[in-house]
């Protein structure tokens, strides 16, 4: 059963080491030695740096790989346009269990990344820089570089800069969710918002971006953009982070030059050659099968030539003596519980793709098979954010890659192998900081249970009602943000069959 990553993981460098330079010599680049290592960025104008950013192809790191000189032209022009000073905003918020390449960068780089943050708000003239984090080492690490920098939310500022703590979900790395807390709101996607660039936070044109996207741009700063160019790939130079986890030795976030073989990375981490898939981009990402694993490249292009994703930068390998359709549905039910429950489609249909796959496992057939196509078609598109799309995508991508697999256990009797839970994922409610032990998990007293079914319509992330009219539970631990609504689906049962139980073993 695999623990959830360290907040800090070790780190890797495949060749010259550029965003994680000085990292062998200190575990934090506090401001002196950043210098030492990086030396001052240079001051560049709105049209310079956006023309570096075009130059080096840089793209976004935080999952959508949209072209950064885009959006530093679109705020600009919105600025201009309606008389604002702009912001600007790093997403530092990794939801995602299996990263934390950008936890590494504000941990132990924070000054590279404030370089590229800075670098753009002088660029266009912004008033306003926000940091918004998700974890303790990271907002400490922040704060305490934006102290030796001497910035502050100070009234009367040129610039005033701010760190925001969200809490540790999926949903708080969402643009709009980051954007709406920075406000003062709830941090979740809105029902309905416009493009950050032209009216982001507090309704001015905003530049929002990937932590590692503004380290990047820092790098292209300081070396220019033909030193820049001198490693990765002629499309996408430079180098990139990975975080490697699953059927690895332990967790490494790696940074390896773009078009690095993904067998070499693997390889380097110390993954077993024998594998039978790599789950590719996080868990918005697509599962890729060990024949075009063995041929795939790592950058945004590359990956999704093959069907895979460079994604969120996430890169897990799964071993031979584990079901993968049974890790998939392992995630699936921690990504349905990941809701915000705002939209229908997506608090409702994505219980119903992890229970449909979940009946696929189970032996349910070919009927099973249609259900779990028919959710995911039903729920992609209808979101207020992309988590419903990103869910579809990682589920449909593993009845692709594992084709046989698919047919052993809707045509035969399962694989016959179990589900090891190599997949990292979060500690539940309940959990001890030493590990899963005292994990909250839903049960039923079966002797009791009269199939009411309220609690699949009061917590239908973990509860579904079976073909029979009795509830399915999800296969996961109760996460944080759902216990309280747990309990009351507990303390509503009609029959008083459902409890909360703590268990010794995540699954």
């Amino acid at each position: 059963m695999s623990a959830p990553l360290p907040d800090v993981p070790e780190v890797l460098a495949l060749g010259l080491p550029r965003l994680t330079a000085g990292f062998d010599t200190a575990a934090r680049l506090d401001r002196r030695a950043h210098l030492a290592v990086h030396g001052s960025a240079p001051r560049l104008t709105e049209a310079q740096l956006s023309g570096l950013a075009e130059t080096v192809v840089l793209r976004g790191r935080g999952g959508a790989g949209f072209p950064l000189a885009r959006k530093l032209r679109s705020v600009a022009h919105a600025a201009r346009r309606r008389g604002l000073r702009p912001a600007v905003v790093v997403n530092g918020c990794e939801g995602e269990p299996a990263c934390r390449k950008d936890a590494v960068l504000l941990a132990r780089a924070p000054h590279l990344v404030l370089d590229g943050a800075l670098l753009a708000a002088e660029a266009l003239g912004a008033n306003t820089l926000v940091i918004g984090v998700t974890r303790t080492a990271t907002e400490l690490s922040v704060r305490e570089a934006l102290a030796e920098r001497g910035l502050s939310d100070r009234r009367g500022r040129a610039l005033r800069a701010r760190v925001v703590r969200l809490p540790e979900r999926l949903v708080s790395g969402e643009s709009s969710a980051l954007l709406r807390a920075a406000d003062g709101g709830l941090p979740l996607p809105p029902g309905r918002h416009g493009r950050a660039g032209e009216e982001g936070l507090g309704g001015a044109p905003t530049l929002l971006s990937n932590t590692e996207t503004y380290a990047q741009l820092a790098l292209a700063a300081h070396l220019g953009a033909d030193r820049y160019a001198t490693t990765g790939s002629p499309a996408e130079p430079g180098t990139l982070l990975l975080t490697v986890s699953g059927a690895v030795p332990e967790p490494r976030v790696v940074e390896a030059p773009s078009g690095v073989p993904l067998t070499y990375v693997l390889r380097a981490c110390g993954a077993d050659p024998a594998l039978q898939g790599v789950l590719t981009g996080g868990y918005h990402g697509a599962w890729l099968d060990a024949a075009t694993a063995c041929g795939a490249a790592v950058s945004h292009d590359a990956l999704a030539a093959c069907g895979g994703a460079l994604g969120a930068g996430a890169v897990l390998p799964l071993p031979a003596d584990t079901c993968p359709l049974g890790e998939t549905v392992r995630v699936a039910h921690w990504l349905a519980a990941e809701s915000a429950g705002q939209c229908g489609p997506c608090k409702l249909g994505l219980p119903s793709v992890a229970g449909a796959l979940a009946d696929v496992v189970a032996g349910g057939g070919r009927g099973a098979l249609e259900a779990v196509r028919e959710a995911a078609g039903a729920v992609r598109g209808r979101g207020a954010c992309g988590h419903p799309d990103g869910a579809a995508r990682f589920t449909l991508s593993a009845l692709s890659a594992f084709t046989d697999d698919l047919a052993a256990h809707v045509l035969g009797g399962g694989c016959g192998r179990g589900t090891a839970g190599v997949l990292p994922l979060p500690r539940p409610a309940g959990a001890e900081d030493g590990g899963p032990a005292g994990t909250e998990r839903l049960a039923v007293d079966w002797t009791l249970c009269e199939g009411h079914g309220l609690c699949a319509g009061l917590l239908p992330e973990l509860v579904r009602l079976g073909p029979d009219g009795y509830p399915a539970l999800a296969d996961t631990g109760v996460p944080a943000h759902l216990r309280g609504r747990a309990l009351r689906a507990v303390r509503r049962c009609p029959a008083l069959a459902l409890h909360l139980d703590r268990s010794t073993d995540e699954r």
